[in-house]
């Protein structure tokens, strides 16, 4: 039966996209980490709680198959901010968060990370 679950995560994880905007913080990259951390000797593997790994599994399936989106559908595609899901999608990038971190810096300290060799950090141990 172990074999039989591993098959259906395998299955989920070749299907759930991986989004490379999100680097280190992608659900699906997530998921297939977990997978193989849950699953280390692959069909071979023997589960302790056979009952919660298939809620588990069907709780993924509903998410993937946006069961809850279908079921509960929206009058609108924008959120509270009017920003559409592509608008979202773009300022969630990794790339756009790093960008606006450095936005939020000092100029202090912009010029101390410039200019010194060593973190900021470092100076205050």
């Amino acid at each position: 039966m172990a074999a039989t679950r591993y098959r259906r995560f395998l299955k989920l994880c070749e299907e759930w996209p991986v989004e490379e905007t999100k680097r280190q913080r992608d659900l699906g990259a997530f998921l297939r980490q977990r997978v193989a951390q849950a699953f280390r000797e692959g069909e071979n593997t023997q589960i302790a709680d056979p009952e919660t790994c298939d809620r588990m599994y069907e709780s993924l399936v509903r998410i993937h198959s946006n069961y809850y989106k279908n079921k509960y559908p929206r009058l609108k595609d924008t959120s509270f901010t009017g920003l559409t899901v592509d608008d979202c999608k773009m300022i969630l990038a990794t790339d756009i968060l790093k960008q606006m971190e450095d936005m939020k810096k000092g100029t202090w300290k912009k010029l101390r990370e410039k200019f010194y060799a060593k973190k900021p950090e470092e100076d205050s141990k």
